[in-house]
């Protein structure tokens, strides 16, 4: 199955663990755990990470991608790149769930972004459910900062460092806190 149907068949849908879907998805997770690691545990100049990147998403990755190691990705398949995107050490992208990261946008160290929350159900609670994540152009990510499951970061947005996003953010923002809240407008300088 190629990857596009298989997101179309999880998103905000229960994924228990005794399903073929789930075991089909622990296949792919397993083939990406083998690149993070070779991409993590030795130096590999700018082209090399771009080469792995590819590899893990399966796209065409733009040379103006830069992409501080360590990087982690959990499933790897539902990954999308803009162009000039910064990300910085030890970014986690949880992306079962879809990951759009449109151009401009940076992201500092040690940020995660989560599409997959388990299930609240105490019998099912080893299955799971995605929702994507949306990043749109010129954001900035600050470090340390969590953006969870069905989150869209509007346009010049900033979230800021130590942050958990928990809904959507408006183009044009400051949000810091846990949960993150408006604090601020960005402003043209």
């Amino acid at each position: 199955m190629n990857d596009s149907n298989l997101l179309k068949k999880i998103v905000e849908k229960d994924i228990l663990p005794d399903s073929a879907l789930f075991k089909e998805i622990h296949l792919v997770k397993q083939s990406n755990e083998k690149l993070i690691a070779e991409l993590n545990t030795q130096y590999h100049p700018k082209e090399e990470v771009l080469d792995y990147l590819q590899k893990i998403t399966g796209k065409t990755i733009d040379a103006s991608v830069d992409i501080s190691l360590p990087f982690y990705s959990d499933f790897g398949k539902h990954i999308t790149f803009g162009k000039n995107i910064f990300i910085n050490q030890n970014v986690t992208l949880v992306d079962l769930g879809g990951i759009i990261i449109e151009d401009d946008v940076l992201i500092g160290p040690r940020a995660m972004l989560i599409t997959v929350n388990h299930l609240i159900d105490p019998k099912a609670r080893r299955g799971v459910r995605v929702s994507p994540i949306h990043v749109k152009k010129n954001v900035w990510i600050g470090a340390n900062a969590t953006i969870l499951p069905g989150v869209t970061i509007g346009e010049n947005s900033i979230i800021a460092a130590n942050s958990t996003v928990t809904k959507d953010v408006p183009a044009n923002v400051i949000v810091a806190g846990t949960p993150a809240k408006q604090i601020s407008k960005v402003e043209a300088i």
